[in-house]
């Protein structure tokens, strides 16, 4: 009888530490300890997991206007190339896409009216000489009562309309590129090339070789892309709230759900057809060069942000959006209660988060949690699903 009461004692023992090891070697979710409210995990458990914990942050949660707009520039950085006089084109070497520097030819026209133009201005040229001696000489015997005023008064009115005839011709010349005082009988030209104002790209060709181009025609647009901004519409019942350095996230939502960062620069002092006013907004720098001119764009102006501001926003306790995990009974965090050697371990609270901000989520509903806790702020998933 006492062998099988012995025997029966050993098999229990037996179980329970087999039950026991059982518990230990399930997997790194499963290794975790747990007291009535409290989640323990072993020291190599939380180091191989790379888990951290942090102290919350107070900071503002501002409110969120909703806009939208598009990628644009200043107006001295788009530049729209005219003709000034008609003329076919002899040649245009430029494509859409291309890049043009300050100065560059982007395009030649010819036009027999070229040709008009300069020797006019040569004849006027040769003639104002003789009658700029003659005005001086009827001058001076108009002076003596020599010669009548009628005389004086007509050789005055040559020698003023023709000044004023040759100071326009090279008015003329000088839009159509060509240097008057460079000008000589035998150097004249029937085309005139036209340069690029600014550096920039090729937005524009309306033209083709062998094509006529009419005065005041459009022909090239160039666009200098070093200045890219925000040109954003926002609600005539919002723009009370959007001041001069508030933050703006954006998106380019044809391309990707990537945001980016910028901040309101000017605010417009009128109300456009469509109730709404212009913002324009200053794009961070390292972001330029991901975008184009005319790019549609959605965007959040954090109204707030700024403590002070006119309309600034409450201060929170907030933390990292994957410290917070959502479980059906709510929202909780995990707060360190102790740490040592052997382990950390942390009492599970039930919290209720508020906006989101910048990857921050305010916590509006905390019970004592303080600035001065540190929560599990890296790694919250991994123990989530273990009830303490």
């Amino acid at each position: 009888m006492r062998s099988d009461t012995l025997i029966i004692t050993m098999l229990l023992l037996a179980l329970a530490l087999s039950c026991k090891e059982q518990a230990t070697d399930v997997g790194t979710e499963q290794q975790i300890t747990e007291d009535v409210g409290i989640v323990t995990l072993s020291r190599e458990q939380f180091e191989a997991n790379d888990m951290a914990v942090s102290a919350p942050a107070e900071m503002r949660f501002p409110e969120v206007i909703r806009v939208s707009g598009m990628i644009d520039v200043p107006p001295e950085n788009r530049v729209v190339i005219s003709a000034v006089y008609g003329g076919f084109v002899k040649k245009t070497p430029l494509l859409v896409g291309d890049k043009v520097r300050k100065g560059q030819v982007v395009a030649v026209l010819e036009n027999p009216e070229f040709l008009t133009v300069q020797q006019e201005y040569m004849e006027v040229r040769e003639a104002l000489p003789y009658l700029k001696s003659e005005f001086e000489r009827q001058q001076t015997l108009f002076e003596e009562q020599i010669s009548s005023e009628k005389s004086f008064l007509q050789a005055q009115s040559a020698y003023r309309s023709t000044s004023a005839r040759k100071s326009g011709l090279e008015k003329q010349l000088t839009l159509l590129g060509i240097r008057p005082d460079e000008l000589e009988p035998d150097a004249l030209r029937s085309e005139i090339a036209l340069y690029a104002p600014i550096s920039g790209k090729v937005t524009q060709v309306n033209i083709s070789t062998g094509s006529y181009v009419s005065r005041a025609s459009e022909m090239l647009e160039i666009i200098n892309p070093d200045h890219l901004h925000l040109e954003l519409s926002v609600f005539e019942q919002d723009i009370g709230k959007v001041r001069e350095g508030q933050p703006i996230r954006f998106r380019i939502p044809e391309v990707s759900d990537t945001e980016y960062e910028g901040a309101v620069y000017l605010v417009g002092s009128s109300i456009e057809a469509n109730r709404t006013v212009k913002v324009h907004g200053h794009l961070n720098e390292e972001h330029t060069t991901t975008f184009l001119v005319g790019m549609f764009v959605q965007a959040d102006i954090l109204v707030g942000a700024n403590e002070n501001s006119e309309v600034a926003s409450p201060m929170f306790l907030a933390l990292p959006e994957e410290a917070i995990v959502s479980q059906e009974e709510g929202h909780f965090i995990f707060v360190q209660e102790g740490s040592s050697e052997a382990g950390v371990r942390f009492r599970k609270v039930k919290v209720t988060p508020g906006p989101t901000a910048l990857g921050m989520t305010a916590l509006t509903e905390a019970g004592n949690l303080s600035n001065s806790d540190l929560v599990l702020v890296k790694g919250a998933f991994l123990i989530s699903d273990m009830e303490p």
